[in-house]
């Protein structure tokens, strides 16, 4: 069982200064978006969170109907080892896009998700839910718990693990669930975010 006493008090306190953060940013970053490509500002991401379809939000850094061109650029997919999509100079970045993932501020919006009571602070990768449908039998259960901002799985090594093994740190959080352990994730996320903000 996923969770403790207290996590969705810790996830809105948490997700209101995210959010709060965000809002300030937005007039920033949606400028820079419409200028260099127009609108969305925004996109709406289909991922399984809770064992149910919800859609994140996020501040848009491709092209517009960027998942149409994925199966073209299939040949270019990094990740061998499981179902997963990643590369890394993919060319349906915009410039804007490029430096807001850089930073990671695209994630930020997602802390409306958050309030929503869609995500956590704290869980496992919010995957697609094609990605979820092809995971090992012995791992189905992580899609039915809450996923998070970040998690172990990301300080641990995120995109750089092997797909199981990012799998196997998922697990591991949602069998032993703790405040300290949720503290540890958020500070280790911190300190990747300001000494590398690619690395979370």
């Amino acid at each position: 069982m996923q969770g403790y006493w207290g996590k969705r008090a810790f996830d809105v306190l948490g997700g209101c200064l995210a959010s709060l953060f965000t809002i300030i940013l937005t007039p920033f970053i949606g400028l820079a978006i419409l200028i260099e490509s127009g609108s969305p500002i925004f996109v709406r991401l289909e991922r399984v969170s809770g064992g149910k379809l919800i859609r994140v939000w996020k501040f848009r850094t491709m092209v517009r109907g960027a998942h149409e061109m994925k199966p073209q650029l299939a040949n270019l997919n990094e990740r061998k080892d499981g179902p997963l999509f990643k590369i890394k100079n993919d060319p349906r970045l915009t410039r804007v896009g490029k430096f807001l993932r850089k930073l990671r501020l695209d994630e930020f919006p997602q802390s409306f998700n958050v309030l929503a009571g869609d995500l956590s602070l704290v869980g496992p990768r919010p995957h697609e839910p094609g990605e979820i449908a092809k995971y090992p039998a012995e791992f189905k259960r992580i899609a039915e718990a809450k996923s998070g901002l970040t998690g172990l799985s990301q300080v641990m090594g995120a995109s750089k693990l092997p797909f199981q093994k990012e799998l196997e740190y998922d697990l591991e959080y949602i069998d032993h669930p703790s405040f300290g352990l949720d503290l540890k994730v958020l500070w280790k996320t911190l300190v990747i975010f300001l000494s590398d903000p690619t690395g979370v």
